[in-house]
Order: structure tokens, then C-alpha cells, then sequence
């Protein structure tokens, strides 16, 4: 062993000096790719505060210095394993990053889209000459709608394909940098939303039988999220009645493009009805013409316009003391061919929160529930004040479950056993 040892050290000696060689040529390579001169170093040298009591937005990634700036009012810039990348790597351009293999692929997806662009224009040509062509030799204005109905189908999917690769796109989708006008990003957007959020929302519904008790069918295809003041509600939690005095606001995502006009609605499903022993439902608020689309997504219920689209006023949900918590539904439905509802004959028709249904309202102005949410609420320290406020009947009423005296058979010591 002694000899291979002694024969094998020059050879070791030589294979590491090589690598060292690589290694520095390697690295002078890489430097010299760069367009421009690192600044970061010279920019971070003298710090004024350690990190960790002025830390920067662009690169904080531990979750205390992310909560603590959320209190300052500073929001995180970006991702976190943006961040988490930003402090270890240079200030490049994310299009000039210095690896061959990265650029090598950025080439084969370049050369990819670029036959994308060209099936687009063909598309779109193909389109043009289809709605200039006349009715007779187009089979029909039925069967020529068909048609470009179809060709557009299929280029707003190249247009999704042609992007859909892109590393720059997916950089900014993930840092919430996205354009929602183009159709990439509502297209990551929905994919988003459906692997997770859409099925708790769809579990919330079905699980507290909000359908089929309020609505028989919902089929959410915009999300939908609900804020009272600041304080973003999820599906199904409860709310304190003093929260809900204020209408609140919701942000409906729509993953589609152009506009919509849809009718919202809020129904308490769980008022109590003591003479026949069962519960009914109230219509909360109801307002028509409201217009949604994938850029304008924020709707304020209490900045809706009363001579035009609020039929029936925010009405704040209380709950009597001994009933059970009430289920708040909250239906976006979009109306028949975004058209606007006639609000005279609306407000006209619909003036009772009680006996308004959303299931008529659904049948007669054919409306279609493109979206859904649900919040709770039950009797808490501040709802009798609320239900004073509001000159609730029965405010001082406590409801109890009246006691069903058990068969004879089933009494644990009745008379006849004696």
C-alpha cells in the first residue's frame, strides 16, 4: 500500500491543480458575461442599522421581520424566495442570469413562442376573413357565428400557449406583478384559485347545505372575497354583529375578459319562526347592474348607486339570543347576456326582505350564479346593543327548545313498572 500511496500522490497533485485552473477560468467566465459592474457590494459596505432593526422590504425573508414591517405599514416586495434569492445574487437583469444552460433554454422557448406569434396572425387573418365573408356562403349567420366563436376559443388559447413558458412571465405572476388585461395571467390566476381556494369555498357551501337550501345549484367561476373595514373574512367564519352594521365590501375576480353585469345578493337562510316552528329566510341586500371584469374588481355594497342599483339596502344580520348561529350567503349572479335589468320594475316588484326569494329572483330575471361566499354570525356581548339600534322586535327575548317528553315505553321508571 505504501508504494501505490507514493505513486498515486503526483498524480493527485496534478488533477487538483487542473481543477483549480477550471474552476478560476470558470469564474473569470462568469464575470466577464456581466453586462455591468456589480454595485450591490459597494452599496451595502457601510450599513447605517444592523438588518435585523431596519430590514429592507426587497429582502427580508424571516416571517418576524415580514410581520414586523406589515405593522409598520411596509409590505414585503415580492415572494419570498425572491428575496431569499435577491440576497445572494447580484443585481442582473433576470434575462442576462449567467448560466449557459438557462440561456440555452430561453433560446428553444424564444423560437418556440415565435412560431406561436405566427399561428396568432394566421388566426387572426383567418378570423377577419371569416366575419367579412357574406351570410349566404358562410351557411347561416348561425353557423358563421359558430365558427368565429370557435376560432376565437382557439386563439385565445395560443395566445395563453405562446406565454405560458415564458420564465419572466411566471416571475412576475408569482411576485403579484401580473397584468390581469392579458390572458396569461388570468389563466395562472383561475389555474391558482381552482387547485385550493375554490374547493374549500365549494366544501363551505355544500358542507352547511347552503346549497341546496338557498340556491339548488352554484357553480363558482369567479372568486370572490369579502372585507368588513380591513379585516378579510373567510369562508364560513363568524362575525361580530357591531362589525357588520357597515356593508361590506367584496373584490370579485373575474378570469374572463371584457365586461359583466351581475346581481348581488346577501340572504340570511336561519331566521327563527316560532308559530310554525321552522325557519325562513331574509333578503339582507339586493342590488342589480353592478359591472365586474378581470381589471375592475373592488365593489363597495355601501358606495353602490341608489337610483340605479340598490334595491334593497344593507340591512346588519343579528342573531336572537338562544337561535343558532345564521348562515349569511353572499350570490354574485351574472344577469342574461350582461344586459342591463330594468331598476324601476325591480325595485318596484322586490319591496319585502321577507318574502323576496332568491330562487324567484333567480327564475324570474334569469340570473346565473357565477360566484358565492358565506359568513356567520350568532349572539355575542354586542348584539343586543346592535338589535336596540335597529329596533329589533324581540330583542329582549330569549327562545329556548321546548322539551319533548319521551315515549312510555322508552321512560326509564314510568307508573306501570311499579
Amino acid at each position: 500500500m505504501v508504494h501505490c500511496e507514493r505513486a498515486s500522490k503526483p498524480l493527485l497533485q496534478c488533477l487538483r491543480g487542473s481543477y483549480a485552473r477550471g474552476v478560476a477560468g470558470v469564474q473569470l467566465q462568469t464575470r466577464a458575461f456581466q453586462s455591468t459592474a456589480t454595485t450591490r457590494e459597494a452599496e451595502t459596505e457601510a450599513p447605517s442599522q444592523p438588518f435585523h432593526k431596519a430590514p429592507d422590504p426587497a429582502l427580508v425573508t424571516s416571517p418576524r421581520l415580514e410581520r414586523r414591517l406589515l405593522r409598520q405599514g411596509t409590505t414585503p416586495i415580492g415572494s419570498r424566495r425572491r428575496r431569499a434569492a435577491l440576497q445572494t445574487t447580484d443585481s442582473i437583469p433576470f434575462e442576462q442570469l449567467p448560466y449557459q444552460c438557462f440561456q440555452e433554454a430561453r433560446k428553444v422557448l424564444l423560437a418556440d413562442r415565435e412560431e406561436k406569434l405566427k399561428e396568432i396572425e394566421t388566426m387572426q387573418q383567418r378570423i377577419a376573413r371569416q366575419e367579412a365573408l357574406p351570410v349566404e356562403e358562410a351557411g347561416g349567420a348561425k353557423a358563421q357565428k359558430s365558427r368565429v366563436t370557435a376560432m376565437q376559443l382557439h386563439l385565445e388559447r395560443l395566445k395563453i400557449m405562446a406565454d405560458i413558458n415564458d420564465p419572466s412571465v411566471k416571475r412576475r405572476f408569482e411576485d403579484n406583478e401580473g397584468d390581469m388585461s392579458k390572458p396569461i395571467y388570468r389563466f395562472l390566476a383561475d389555474r391558482k384559485w381552482r387547485e385550493y381556494r375554490r374547493k374549500i369555498l365549494v366544501q363551505r357551501i355544500t358542507q352547511m347545505n347552503v346549497i341546496p337550501d338557498v340556491l339548488p345549484h352554484c357553480d363558482p367561476v369567479v372568486e370572490t372575497k369579502l372585507y368588513f373595514g380591513k379585516r378579510q373574512i373567510p369562508v364560513g367564519e363568524y362575525v361580530e354583529a357591531r362589525q357588520s352594521t357597515v356593508a361590506p365590501k367584496l373584490d370579485v375576480q373575474l378570469f374572463e375578459a371584457g365586461e359583466k353585469l351581475v346581481t348581488i345578493a346577501v340572504v340570511d337562510s336561519d331566521v327563527p319562526n316560532v308559530e310554525k316552528d321552522s325557519f325562513d329566510y331574509k333578503t339582507h341586500f339586493l342590488a342589480v347592474n353592478v359591472p365586474i371584469s378581470a381589471t375592475s374588481t373592488k365593489v363597495d355594497l355601501a358606495q353602490l348607486l341608489e337610483d340605479s342599483q340598490v334595491v334593497l339596502p344593507w340591512l346588519p344580520p343579528v342573531a336572537q339570543k338562544g337561535s343558532p348561529y345564521h348562515r349569511l350567503s353572499v350570490f354574485i349572479m351574472e344577469q342574461k347576456d350582461s344586459q342591463p335589468l330594468d331598476f324601476a320594475a325591480v325595485k318596484a316588484k322586490e319591496t319585502s326582505r321577507d318574502d323576496t326569494l332568491l330562487r324567484t329572483l333567480q327564475a324570474r330575471y334569469h340570473l346565473k350564479a357565477i360566484g358565492a361566499h358565506l359568513f356567520r354570525t350568532q349572539w355575542d356581548e354586542t348584539t343586543l346593543e346592535v338589535m336596540k339600534e335597529l329596533g329589533f322586535n324581540g330583542a329582549d327575548v330569549e327562545l329556548r327548545r321546548k322539551r319533548v317528553e319521551p315515549l312510555p315505553y322508552k321512560r326509564r321508571n314510568p307508573s306501570s313498572f311499579r
